[in-house]
């Protein structure tokens, strides 16, 4: 996309942002751009001391994480038998809702920056290694016969094979990181912080002051859209190669299905026992910090177990309803703008920075304003939901759709095949692993989605019990939620894990193979 276009989408948003705000002109819901400007400019001061706390609470989470990711996907691949395990135990850490982490790491942190690194930190790991371990697969099986008949072993394959094929996707997991990043640090300060973006958004948002929360959305959505472009620029400087031809043997491997029980066993073990073993280790009053014990007990013995169980059943309830026709919404519409765009390049310009916009400005500054704008309803909180899955859907596609081989195309336009054509029997299976990483990696997204707009704007739901369990200590209430929530979202994701594997297995084996 070049400059001279990007400018061109640029006007396109604040024409339609300006449209917007004399539409609705009157009803405080949206401060157009002059106003925005006009606000900014007299807070200057004010806003850049908010911004560079968080900036730097979220650069240094961003790193963090994404140097764990890094990590834990080299050592999935050196040792195949422990990547169910590493993804597992990731995943269930991923799972783990922010609205409740994050007031948990306040208290055993204590005040200071730590808990929206470490927020920030746990956004972004998992967005980047399930790219990063799809990139590490998707390389053709010859080069790697080819490492194997030179007696090289796996950390040759690493090395010259695989690290290379996987730069694209460790490239698309940092474009969807980025955003997360700043929005993981904003929900650290919103647990009590004493500076930065996300303490401003509370205090404006209690004051009802439209233009100062539209500023602050803006400048959030500044920041993440220009680390978005800055990470695309490096790639384009950095990765000329074509795609290669993935040739791989189809089939599941031996054994598989075995191996993912025994996985899912060590997986559940390892948890209990770091969860029981860290607040042992660590000192936690019993008061605060509950066992798996201590919420077994609250779910099936205690003398309230009956109310608790209703409780959470409620509040699980209202917010099933309204996280799945999100996820549905988000995945199909990130897919099908991708597709679109490949098909009509020049729509481009105009409809990627309104994309980008959408999911750059964090969720916790805009969900009131849309809630507000929609309704508290059930239709503000699954268009919510469907803006947390769509930006990194539309992310992981685009770039899918680009790692379709130019050898295949070359073919089927010597045989005058159409875009359309072309899209469906070389462009869309090309896409299919991106499409289902993205799709596990929302899950999670969309269960910190729902649960932040019920927080922070509707009160209902799981994220709504939650924060009032936050409010009366009411410790064993909030551990049995988050134990729910981080176990229906790892569900969740084992189910578009098991469909996944059935297509790839056919459009993508070298995706099922170890």
């Amino acid at each position: 996309m070049s400059m001279r276009n990007a400018l061109a989408g640029l006007v396109l948003l604040l024409a339609l942002w300006q449209a917007a705000a004399l539409a609705l002109s009157g009803r405080y819901l949206i401060a157009g751009p002059a106003e925005v400007a006009q606000w900014t400019a007299a807070h200057a001061g004010l806003l850049s001391r908010a911004l560079a706390v968080t900036g730097a609470n979220a650069a240094a989470g961003f790193l963090l994480g994404n140097l764990a990711a890094v990590a834990l996907a080299g050592l999935a691949l050196l040792w195949p038998k422990l990547t169910g395990l590493v993804s597992g135990l990731a995943l269930v850490v991923f799972c783990l809702p922010l609205v409740a982490t994050g007031p948990i790491l306040r208290v055993m942190m204590g005040p200071g920056e730590g808990p929206q690194i470490a927020l920030a930190a746990l956004a972004v790991y998992y967005t980047t290694l399930i790219p990063l371990l799809a990139g590490l697969r998707a390389v053709p099986a010859a080069w790697l016969d080819l490492i194997r008949v030179y007696g090289r072993g796996r950390m040759a394959e690493l090395r010259h094979v695989r690290l290379r094929a996987a730069l694209p996707y460790l490239v698309a997991g940092l474009q969807i990181s980025a955003p997360a990043a700043f929005l993981g640090a904003l929900v650290g300060e919103f647990t009590g912080a004493e500076r930065g973006m996300g303490v401003l958004t509370i205090r404006f948002t209690r004051a009802l002051d439209v233009p100062a929360l539209w500023s602050i959305a803006a400048l959030s959505a500044a920041v993440a859209v220009a680390a978005y472009a800055l990470i695309g620029a490096l790639a384009r400087r950095f990765l000329d190669e074509p795609p290669p031809v993935l040739l791989a043997p189809p089939g599941a491997a031996p054994g598989a299905r075995r191996a993912a029980l025994a996985s899912t066993l060590a997986v559940v073990a390892a948890v209990l026992a770091a969860w029981w073993a860290g607040l042992r280790l660590a000192g936690l009053s019993p008061f605060f910090a509950k066992r798996p014990g201590d919420v077994l007990a609250a779910l099936a013995w205690a003398p309230d177990a009956a109310q608790t169980r209703q409780a959470l059943a409620q509040a699980l309830a209202q917010t099933g309803a309204h996280v799945l026709p999100g996820y549905a919404a988000g995945l199909a519409a990130g897919a099908g703008l991708a597709i679109l765009l490949a098909l009509l390049p020049a729509l481009s310009a105009l409809v990627t920075p309104v994309a980008i916009a959408l999911r750059a400005i964090p969720i916790v500054t805009t969900a009131p304003l849309i809630v507000l704008l929609v309704g508290r309803g059930a239709a503000g909180v699954v268009v919510l939901v469907a803006v947390m899955v769509f930006f990194p859907t539309f992310v992981a596609c685009q770039h899918g759709l680009r790692q379709a081989p130019g050898q295949i195309l070359d073919v089927f336009r010597s045989y005058a095949a159409g875009r359309w054509r072309q899209m469906i029997h070389v462009r869309i299976p090309a896409m299919l692993p991106a499409l289902f990483a993205s799709a596990r990696m929302s899950v999670p997204a969309a269960v910190l989605a729902v649960t932040v707009v019920e927080w922070l704007a509707t009160g209902g739901g799981i994220g709504g019990l939650m924060a009032l369990s936050a409010s009366v200590s009411d410790y064993d209430m909030l551990w049995s939620a988050v134990v729910l929530v981080t176990a229906l979202s790892w569900l969740g994701h084992a189910g578009v894990g098991a469909a996944e594997r059935r297509v790839l297995a056919r459009y993508a084996p070298e995706q099922v193979r170890p």
